[in-house]
């Protein structure tokens, strides 16, 4: 009988107080969330590197929570594009995300090109070269030389990224454009 009193009470208990802890459950404010930005990008006019832009960019995927790269043309605001130019390889970008990388055939053949997509598009995410790093770090661009193939950002680049895209865009002074090249030789050769 005691038993069954005990039960009785129990249960009547936990289908009076359920209701009142549910309540002051869903009265706590939820966790944020922590959507990433969505950067799309189109690589229609960069047919020949399109494997290697993919790649280049599914690296960063896999590595920063703030910000995604994905392939969309129609609502592109960063595009890749091909072609021969002096200059080699190279950014134009805000470091929003917005902008446009070029390819240059000749480089590519010398260098990683899976290597260059990622690089200039670690100057979308709104990262500076820094060609005196080592081949290790994926924004040292060129500067390493051609036996460098690393392709992805080191814990340095990522954590920087993820900082930069925490609150949204990188930055609120989006009318400020950069281009960058990827070979120090060259940039120093077209500077002097």
């Amino acid at each position: 009988m005691f038993k069954k009193a005990f039960v009785t009470v129990a249960l009547t208990a936990a289908a009076v107080l359920t209701p009142f802890s549910a309540v002051q459950a869903s009265a706590q404010p939820a966790p944020p969330s922590a959507a990433a930005v969505t950067v799309y990008y189109s690589t229609a006019s960069a047919p020949t590197f399109r494997s290697v832009i993919r790649q280049g960019a599914a690296n960063w995927n896999a590595r920063v929570t703030n910000v995604k790269l994905v392939e969309n043309a129609s609502a592109a605001t960063l595009t890749y594009r091909e072609g021969n130019d002096s200059r080699g390889s190279y950014a134009s970008t805000n470091g929003h995300g917005r902008g446009y990388i070029f390819i240059d055939y000749a480089q590519a053949g010398q260098y990683n090109p899976t290597r260059i997509a990622a690089h200039e598009t670690g100057h979308a995410l709104g990262l500076p070269d820094h060609y005196s790093g080592p081949c290790s770090e994926l924004m040292s661009g060129g500067g390493p030389g051609t036996s460098c193939t690393v392709a992805v950002p080191n814990a340095s680049e990522v954590s920087r990224v993820n900082s930069l895209w925490a609150n949204g865009l990188a930055s609120t002074k989006s009318d400020v454009w950069t281009t960058t090249i990827f070979d120090p030789t060259l940039a120093l050769a077209l500077a002097g």
